[in-house]
C-alpha cells in the first residue's frame, strides 16, 4: 500500500471554510441534482441548475459545445501561472433507484449511483468558495471549475471536453470519487496508478447449425462459445505479465433459442481491464489473437468488436502531495488514508495523459456503519458531511497552489 508523509495540521492557518447557509443550500442541492439523474450527453437540466447558481455568484460560466457541461474560471488568469483544475462528473446510471429516502430519483431507472452528483455539489460549493475569496483578494492564482459530461459512456466525457478546450491554460488537475469504504471526513490518496484502464469487448461466433442429434455436421457454438469464455482468459494468464492484471469478464452470452438445435450464431460481451499503460496498449492485438485461436479451434468465424475505454488513472506524485497538504491543513493527517489501486475503470485518465493530476477517495461512509454501499448500486447513498470535507479539500488545495 502507498505510504503518505503525516504532517502536524495547525502549520498553515487556511481562509475558505463553509459558513451553515452554505452547507445546508449544497446539501439541499446534491439531492435536488439526485432526485432528477440525467445521463451522459443529455445532462440538460443539471447543466442549467450549475450555469445559473455560478451566475447568481457574479462568475460566468461557459457551457461546452455539445450542450452539457460547462466550465468557469475563477480569478484573473495568467499565462505565466497555470490555472488548477477541479474536475466533477454530472451524469447519472441507467439503473432504478430502489432507496425510500424523501430525495431518491423520480426518474424511472436513473440513479446517480456513483455519486457523480456528490462531486458536481462539491465543485460547486469550492467554487462559491473561492469566488468570494477572490473578491477578497486571497485567490493567489486562477482556478478552473469543469463540470464533465457523459463519464460513464465509453470512452468517457472526457475525451470531448478535451478536444473543446477546456485543459487551455490548465497546468494541473484535481478531483475526486466516492468511496463507500472510507468513512466520511477522511480521504484516501495513493501517488501512482489508483484506478485501471478498462475497455470493452463484444464477439460474436458463426458458423453452420444443425440438429442436436447431428453436431459432428455442424460448428457447436454453443460449445464454442462456452470455450471462448473460459479459455481465451486463461490463455491471456499465460502470455501476459501476471503483475499487469489483465482481466477478461464475461457479463453476457447469449446463443440459440431451442433446445435441440445448434444455432448459427452466438454473442459474448465483458470487459478487458489491467493495471498499467504498456498492457493496456498492447490489450487490443492480444485479446483478438486470442479469441481468433480459440474459436479456430472449435471451427468457429469470431468477429471482434474491442472498444477502447479509457486507460488508469496515474496520479502524479506532486500533486497528490498537494492534495495530502491541503486535507491535513484542514483537518489533520488522520484524514488521510493510503488507498489501493481498484480494477475500475475512469475517464478522469484523459486529463491525465495532458497535465499533471491526482483524484482522491472521497469518504461517504457514515462512521460506524457497518452497512455495505457499493458503487453502481441502486441502494448507493453518502453521508453528506462528505461535502463539506471535499469542499474543504478543494478550497485549500487552491490556496496552496503557489506555483510560480
Amino acid at each position: 500500500m502507498n505510504q503518505l508523509k503525516s504532517r502536524e495540521p495547525g502549520s498553515v492557518t487556511l481562509p475558505g471554510t463553509l459558513s451553515a447557509p452554505l452547507r445546508a443550500e449544497l446539501i439541499a442541492f446534491r439531492r435536488d441534482l439526485h432526485m432528477h439523474p440525467e445521463l451522459g450527453n443529455q445532462e440538460f437540466r443539471t447543466t442549467a441548475a450549475l450555469k445559473a447558481r455560478l451566475e447568481a455568484a457574479g462568475l460566468a460560466p461557459k457551457v461546452l459545445p455539445a450542450g452539457t457541461g460547462l466550465i468557469c474560471d475563477i480569478g484573473t488568469p495568467d499565462r505565466r501561472r497555470p490555472m488548477l483544475a477541479i474536475r466533477a462528473d454530472i451524469d447519472a446510471l441507467p439503473i432504478p433507484d430502489v432507496k425510500t429516502v424523501a430525495y431518491r430519483s423520480t426518474v424511472a431507472n436513473r440513479a446517480h449511483a456513483c455519486g457523480h452528483d456528490v462531486h458536481t455539489t462539491t465543485v460547486l460549493g469550492a467554487g462559491l468558495v473561492l469566488a468570494e475569496l477572490d473578491r477578497q483578494g486571497l485567490l493567489p492564482n486562477a482556478v478552473r471549475l469543469l463540470f464533465q459530461p457523459a463519464e460513464e459512456v465509453l470512452p468517457g466525457g472526457a475525451a470531448d471536453a478535451i478536444e473543446a478546450g477546456v485543459l487551455d491554460g490548465v497546468g494541473r488537475i484535481i478531483a475526486v470519487h466516492c468511496d463507500p469504504r472510507v468513512d466520511a471526513g477522511k480521504i484516501g490518496l495513493r501517488a501512482g496508478p489508483i484506478t485501471s484502464a478498462c475497455d470493452r469487448l463484444e464477439v460474436t461466433l458463426d458458423g453452420p447449425g444443425g440438429h442436436t442429434a447431428r453436431p459432428h455436421l455442424t460448428t457447436d457454438l454453443v460449445t464454442a462459445a462456452a470455450r471462448v469464455a473460459t479459455d481465451v482468459p486463461a490463455v491471456l494468464a499465460r502470455r501476459i505479465d501476471a503483475r499487469s492484471g489483465l482481466s477478461v469478464t464475461w457479463g453476457r452470452i447469449e446463443a440459440g433459442h431451442a433446445p435441440n438445435v445448434i444455432p448459427q450464431h452466438a454473442e459474448l460481451s465483458g470487459t478487458v481491464r489491467c493495471l498499467d499503460l504498456p498492457t493496456w496498449r498492447e490489450a487490443p492485438d492480444l485479446v483478438h489473437a486470442a479469441i481468433d485461436e480459440v474459436a479456430t479451434l472449435h471451427r468457429a468465424k469470431s468477429t471482434v468488436n474491442y472498444v477502447r475505454g479509457v486507460p488508469p488513472v496515474v496520479n502524479d506524485a506532486v500533486v497528490t502531495e498537494l492534495l495530502a497538504d491541503a486535507m491535513t491543513a484542514r483537518r489533520g493527517p488522520y484524514a488521510i488514508e493510503s488507498t489501493e489501486q481498484s480494477l475500475g475503470g475512469e475517464d478522469f485518465s484523459w486529463y491525465l495523459e495532458h497535465v499533471p493530476g491526482a483524484m482522491a477517495r472521497l469518504g461517504v461512509r457514515t462512521p460506524g456503519d457497518t452497512r455495505v454501499r457499493d458503487l453502481h448500486a441502486g441502494d448507493f447513498d453518502v453521508d453528506e458531511s462528505c461535502i463539506e470535507a471535499a469542499v474543504e479539500l478543494f478550497t485549500a488545495a487552491a490556496l496552496l497552489d503557489r506555483r510560480g
